[in-house]
């Protein structure tokens, strides 16, 4: 180096030897950082394409269980109004339901409703424009056995409805057996037992168009033979399966079912049909296979003041019961009126709404307040702290959202 008088460098006498080390030190540490940048972005890349891999696997899977459900030999959750939301759906799959039905949704509400991923929580939502209102809600782990059930009395808007849906579930029903006036009144439900020919249309409209099966549940008509005749016409319009309440329109749920006129239409079709009514405990679904010649059997109230009357192991108690649903309700953020009344419906069965549970039910507005009436305040403080992690957990690795927060296996606290 030569300097100044004060001090100053004002040459450098670099030999060309030391030149080219500080250049080579130089590139090889910008090559570094290149590459260390390069191999993150390559990871992110080959992790979003494993990704999406997995999701095009899984939903050639979906379409193929899809197009082969099995309806034969299974144990089902009717479709019940009001209480046939994912909480309750899931809580009888634990117990041993093959197939579950969700509540009936009317197709005028439907088409007025758009499909949403709620990442919060890891399910698909059908939300109605305007209110936001979720109309049904489901997700993946329930994905091969729920069954979508619509009221409908039009075939273009059954279509229309059902195609919002479809991705999401394993099965379309269409309610042919709902007497409240509110359906009848709307030419759906019961009220299609005497329109053969519309039920032929909605029927044909929707097995053409669906890549996915076509069910429906009726009710008995006034003769055995003409329910046959009905039954038999519905079977010509391609349905996968037929299920069967064994009373008839003007029939209360306290009048017997009638097996019998079931066996009817088992004996008069080759498609699978599913026997419902008067089904209350685990024993009672072989008396009706017996008695109907049907190998599947549908349950409603039963199933709905206790979900384990699907396990052979024998019902568990229903205060438990009760508190695996409040958790499934917490778990998927049901709605807080629809968790209530399905509640209710428990403790009315049991016990009465006038004593000290069911009183403290009615006035709760939150599901904070029922987690605190359930004893469940840890698991809900538990499940709300960690919500956005193990939603996104669960969306990525398509596992149980109950496998990553506290099982109902787990001792209850």
């Amino acid at each position: 180096m030569v300097f100044d008088e004060i001090g100053n460098i004002v040459e450098w006498n670099l030999n060309s030897e030391l030149i080219t080390w500080i250049e080579s030190i130089i590139y090889y540490s910008f090559l570094r950082r290149s590459i260390a940048v390069v191999s993150q972005r390559y990871l992110c890349i080959l992790k979003q394409h494993r990704r999406r891999r997995r999701r095009r696997l899984l939903s050639r899977v979906i379409r193929l269980r899809k197009t082969d459900m099995e309806y034969k030999h299974k144990l089902v959750l009717a479709p019940m109004v009001r209480v046939g939301t994912l909480p309750l759906r899931l809580l009888a799959a634990d117990y041993g339901a093959d197939i579950t039905y969700g509540e009936e949704i009317i197709d005028h509400k439907l088409i007025k409703c758009e499909r949403r991923i709620n990442e919060v929580i890891g399910t698909t939502d059908i939300v109605e424009k305007g209110t936001e209102n979720v109309v049904f809600r489901t997700c993946h782990e329930e994905s091969a056995r729920v069954v979508f059930q619509m009221g409908t009395s039009d075939a273009v808007r059954a279509l229309a409805a059902a195609q919002i849906v479809c991705k999401d579930v394993a099965a379309v029903d269409v309610n042919m057996g709902c007497p409240k006036s509110f359906s009848i009144s709307g030419g759906m439900g019961a009220a299609l037992l005497n329109k053969p020919e519309l039920i032929h249309d909605i029927l044909t409209t929707l097995k053409r168009n669906l890549n996915m099966p076509v069910t429906c549940k009726i009710r008995l008509l006034n003769a055995s033979q003409d329910t046959v005749e009905l039954a038999r016409r519905i079977e010509k319009a391609g349905v996968s399966a037929l299920a069967v309440h064994g009373r008839r329109v003007a029939d209360r749920p306290r009048d017997p079912a009638k097996w019998s006129e079931i066996a009817d239409v088992v004996a008069a079709l080759s498609i699978p049909v599913i026997a419902n009514g008067d089904v209350f405990e685990y024993e009672d679904i072989q008396r009706i296979q017996v008695a109907t010649g049907a190998t599947s059997v549908m349950i409603a109230r039963g199933a709905l003041w206790n979900a384990s009357i699907f396990s052979p192991k024998g019902k568990v108690p229903w205060e438990q019961v009760k508190r695996e649903y409040v958790r499934k309700s917490i778990l998927w953020d049901n709605d807080v009126k629809s968790t209530k009344h399905t509640l209710k419906e428990m403790i009315m069965h049991f016990s009465c709404l006038e004593l000290p549970e069911g009183k403290a039910v009615t006035k709760s507005e939150t599901l904070g307040d029922l987690a605190q009436l359930y004893g469940e305040d840890n698991y809900y403080e538990l499940v709300n702290a960690n919500r956005g992690e193990y939603s996104k957990y669960v969306v990525n690795n398509y596992v149980k959202a109950s496998d990553f927060l506290p099982h109902r296996n787990l001792e209850l606290m």
